[in-house]
């Protein structure tokens, strides 16, 4: 499923139009966004949770040259899915 199919099945499913749909569903995916650069965790109970991992520098290696190289350390976007949605999917 792509944002525009997403849109299309909120809108139908909640009777607002495409583009109310559209607005609330960017703005979800915002405030989401927001937290998580902010550093807080999003829990939707039933849903899952979003949250920031730490990865620190490590060397990494360059498959064509063998060369060692340095990767940074870095914060990177997970998501860890609830109870609910894992008992759900895996039906």
């Amino acid at each position: 499923m792509n944002k525009a199919e997403m849109v299309a099945a909120v809108a139908e499913k909640t009777g607002l139009s495409k583009k109310d749909s559209e607005r609330a569903i960017n703005a979800t995916f915002e405030t989401i966004t927001d937290a998580l650069e902010a550093g807080d965790r999003v829990q939707l109970v039933g849903f899952g949770a979003f949250d920031i991992k730490q990865r620190a520098a490590r060397v990494g290696r360059n498959p064509r040259t063998n060369e060692e190289v340095q990767i940074a350390a870095s914060r990177i976007p997970v998501f860890k899915p609830g109870k609910a949605l894992k008992e759900t999917v895996d039906k």
